[in-house]
């Protein structure tokens, strides 16, 4: 309903706070005295809460947190949604729908090109727009195996002054990679500070500065009297870095059997190796709505070098703005848009957020019927979209 807009916002007093922890609390299984430090993490991170009200009562809950999303070398401006919770007597009656497309409208008329979410639930998200756009993975490593000796460079605890280094040596990583985030306080918190466990990290340098480090938390194996060390992040620059961090990690064969982190399909760790004694398995897709389509295709970076046009006729249930046509001018990496065009490539913005990121190639969408094109448009569209799986270490 067109009125539902008008009670979207922030909470108001304290009724309405706990009304909003008792609902987000319910949706995930905790309990509300557990959500009011959650949100309050959130606030201190530059997030912002929402709720949805329907005859004067809060019935639906969800919060932004503003980030960046690496594409193409690129960081795009990104909100992340979380905290989705609708009240238990709200349920079943469209209360989701009409609070994510307030939540979409508030976000498109700020500028906010795209936004992303790991869903409870695909068929609420992908009625306002959101697609699979990207993998998160875990990977498990037995300890025991990690029979590095590289010892060229230096380790050591890292101390709170380490951190503007760390940040840098992230983005560098990040950088290189498709649909990692551009981390905010509320991120870099999640590594540094995980929620009921205390995390150490540790950095590993040269005569050129940091190279690499990770962040370790320790849990008792059950199964033993020993532990499994949960890194909650892992990142190296270098092959020696790379080296270094694994026989760090291989240090701890008589206190640990298994090392587990959050990563993509292919991570260069594993190539190192000896054996594939290690297991990597799925956990989520997420999922991405591209709010506004020609800004969010100017802003993400294309293949250096690489030069083409591709005519897109794009359909959007809910913003008028990104019906129609438009071309997707590329030229040495960097992209213009404008309306018009001959609309070769037939897409829904659902559609659209798979190809934006990499998920899926072209043809794939093809072959799924929810793309339609020509074998030319599919050729330049196939080398636009090129990269690495895109994949998101990061929960929010």
């Amino acid at each position: 309903m067109d009125t539902t807009a008008q009670h979207f916002g922030q909470p108001q007093g304290e009724q309405e706070i706990s009304t909003m922890c008792d609902i987000v609390a319910q949706a995930f299984g905790m309990s509300p005295d557990e959500m009011r430090p959650w949100l309050k993490r959130v606030e201190d991170g530059q997030g912002q809460q929402r709720v949805l009200r329907e005859g004067g009562s809060v019935v639906a809950t969800l919060v932004f947190i503003p980030m960046g999303q690496w594409f193409g070398g690129r960081s795009v401006p990104m909100v992340g949604v979380g905290g989705v919770g609708v009240a238990p007597a709200s349920r079943g009656q469209g209360t989701a729908t009409r609070l994510m497309q307030a939540g979409l409208r508030e976000l498109r008329g700020q500028g906010v090109p795209l936004v992303s979410l790991y869903p409870a639930t695909q068929p609420l998200y992908r009625r306002v727009g959101f697609e699979q756009a990207g993998s998160r993975f875990e990977i498990r490593v037995q300890v025991p195996g990690l029979d590095f000796q590289e010892r060229s460079l230096s380790l050591r605890p890292v101390q709170a002054s380490d951190m503007p280094a760390l940040h840098a040596v992230y983005r560098r990583h990040a950088q290189r990679q498709q649909g990692w985030i551009d981390r905010t306080p509320y991120t870099w918190n999640r590594v540094t500070h995980p929620k009921g466990e205390t995390a150490y990290g540790y950095l590993v340098e040269g005569s050129s500065g940091v190279e690499g480090y990770l962040f370790l938390t320790r849990r008792a194996d059950p199964r033993s009297f020993k532990q499994e060390l949960n890194l909650t992040d892992l990142v190296a620059l270098t092959p020696a870095a790379c080296r270094r961090l694994l026989s760090f990690i291989g240090d701890h064969r008589s206190l640990a059997t298994e090392v587990v982190w959050r990563g993509g399909p292919a991570d260069p760790m594993l190539f190192l190796l000896r054996e594939q004694t290690y297991q990597v398995k799925h956990l989520f897709y997420w999922m991405l709505r591209v709010l506004d389509v020609p800004a969010a295709l100017q802003a993400r970076g294309y293949p250096a070098g690489l030069s083409g046009s591709l005519h897109l006729e794009v359909d959007d249930d809910l913003f008028p703005e990104n019906r129609g046509r438009f071309v997707l001018e590329v030229e040495n990496g960097e992209a213009e848009v404008r309306p018009g065009g001959d609309g070769d490539m037939k897409l829904h913005v659902r559609t659209l957020a798979s190809l934006y990121s990499g998920f899926l190639s072209p043809a794939a969408l093809q072959l799924a019927g929810v793309l339609e094109a020509d074998e030319t448009s599919l050729r330049t569209a196939t080398a636009l979209f090129s990269g690495p799986p895109p994949c998101m270490p990061d929960m929010y």
